[in-house]
C-alpha cells in the first residue's frame, strides 16, 4: 500500500511514517499542498493523509482541487490529520471532500482503523485491511 502524507512538519511526517512501517505501508511525503497535488499527478497512491494548515495552499483547498479532477484519482480516500480543534471542523472537512478527520497527536490504532475503513469502502467491502 502506498500512502501520501501531505504535512509541512517533518517530525509529524516521521512519526506517521514510523507507524505505517509497522504494518508494511510505504509512505511518500509532501511538505506542502502544491507538492502533494503534483505527487498525486505523478504517482499511484492508495490513500492520502492531509494536514490542514500549511504554508501556501491549505489542506482544504488541496482537497477541493483533488475532488475536482476528472479522473479516478479524484476518488482517492483522504483523511485529514490536523491539530485544529474548531467545533465545526469535521463538518467543514467532510463538506470539502475529506473522508475522515483525525486530531493530532494521532494514535496509531485510530489511524490504522480510519485507513482500513477508507480502503475497504474504496474497494466496496466491509473488510478491515490493516492491523
Amino acid at each position: 500500500m502506498q500512502v501520501l502524507f501531505v504535512e509541512d512538519d517533518a517530525m509529524n511526517r516521521r512519526v506517521v511514517k514510523d507507524m505505517l512501517s509497522v504494518v508494511g505501508a510505504n509512505m511518500a511525503e509532501a511538505p506542502d499542498a502544491e507538492t502533494g497535488l503534483q505527487m498525486i499527478d505523478e504517482g499511484q497512491f492508495s490513500i492520502v493523509l492531509m494536514d490542514l494548515r500549511m504554508p501556501g495552499m491549505d489542506g482544504l483547498t488541496a482537497i477541493r482541487h483533488l475532488r475536482a479532477r476528472g479522473d479516478a484519482k479524484a476518488q482517492l480516500p483522504v483523511i485529514v490529520v490536523t491539530a485544529d480543534t474548531a467545533l465545526d471542523l469535521r463538518e467543514r472537512c467532510i463538506a470539502q471532500g475529506a473522508d475522515e478527520v483525525l486530531l493530532k497527536p494521532v494514535a496509531m490504532g485510530k489511524l490504522l482503523k480510519a485507513m482500513s475503513q477508507m480502503l475497504a469502502k474504496a474497494a466496496g467491502s466491509n473488510a478491515v485491511v490493516l492491523s
